[in-house]
């Protein structure tokens, strides 16, 4: 059956004043419009609801049947919305986000500050997971979205770009390149290289970033956090490449970091599920980390 709460009302409308004109005054109708909503209503269940005089409207049996537990039902449905309307205005409840970990560190913790200050009743909850973790957490309806590095062709999810940021190189003082302003790619060829390994969704970004400049990579380390690439660039093991995000470089570093030419950029998206509407509350979360992801990129400067 395809009946409406259009219908649903416009019935239990003229069932209490017993007239179309009364009833189509309380609801906003006209009478035309109270007569096919009462028609329409009437061949869907294929009964008659109602006997018209010129005089008075008056409830058949399946009427009166149908008013007596209608009127209840519409009494929780209305209470039920108005609970879950309630709910989104009050920004009450929990929010499940996944992020990996350079986007964790360095972007996160001001958005759950914000969300913490703005919004008091509202819990984010933070998933600190490597790329593909984040992507199967997504998809599997773990958390409610996802904040990653451009995942290539995942036309399964719907994404959303809130930030773009350069990668660099970052090397010791005392390399060859500390002196310059900046370091073109082509002069990396033939470099020992310390990178992140392909657990990071910057990883598959700086192989093609390579590729398009033609330039042979000479990978020396792969590594899963940025911290411990520094380590190793600190003990003379190479040199890195990574995006401005990894940054700030650890305290009294002797580490230094300068812009690549020509500039390659990384996006970094929201990611949910294609076809699958946020919650109030998770959309609420949406807004803030890109308003957050603005300011960042707007206060970005080379260290």
């Amino acid at each position: 059956m395809n009946i409406s709460l259009r219908q649903l009302r416009t019935f239990l409308a003229v069932a209490r004043h017993r007239s179309f004109s009364r009833a189509g005054d309380a609801i906003g109708l006209s009478q035309p419009a109270v007569s096919h909503a009462l028609r329409e209503l009437e061949g869907e269940l294929g009964l008659k609801l109602l006997d018209r005089t010129t005089r008075d409207v008056a409830l058949t049996e399946a009427g009166q049947s149908l008013a007596g537990t209608l009127e209840r039902l519409l009494d929780e449905l209305e209470g039920c919305l108005a609970e879950t309307r309630q709910l989104g205005e009050t920004r009450q409840g929990r929010v499940r986000v996944a992020a990996s970990p350079t986007i964790s560190a360095n972007l996160m913790p001001s958005c759950i500050a914000r969300s913490s200050e703005r919004h008091p009743k509202l819990s984010l909850t933070l998933r600190d997971q490597v790329q593909q973790l984040v992507l199967a957490s997504v998809r599997s309806g773990e958390v409610d979205f996802g904040v990653i590095i451009d995942p290539l062709g995942a036309d399964d999810l719907y994404c959303e770009t809130i930030l773009q940021e350069p990668f660099c190189l970052v090397c010791r003082g005392d390399h060859r390149f500390a002196g310059n302003e900046s370091v073109a790619w082509s002069e990396l060829a033939g470099e020992p290289l310390v990178l992140l390994d392909y657990a990071s969704g910057s990883r598959p970004l700086i192989d093609k970033a390579f590729a398009q400049q033609q330039v042979s990579m000479e990978v020396a380390q792969e590594l899963g956090h940025s911290t411990t690439v520094y380590r190793m660039i600190e003990a003379g093991i190479g040199i890195s490449v990574l995006p401005i995000l990894a940054l700030p470089l650890p305290e009294a570093s002797d580490l230094v970091v300068r812009p690549l030419t020509p500039a390659v950029e990384r996006s970094l998206m929201l990611v949910r599920r294609k076809n699958r509407s946020l919650s109030p509350l998770a959309e609420t979360v949406w807004t803030l980390i890109s308003e957050v992801a603005a300011e960042f990129a707007a206060s970005r400067a080379w260290p």
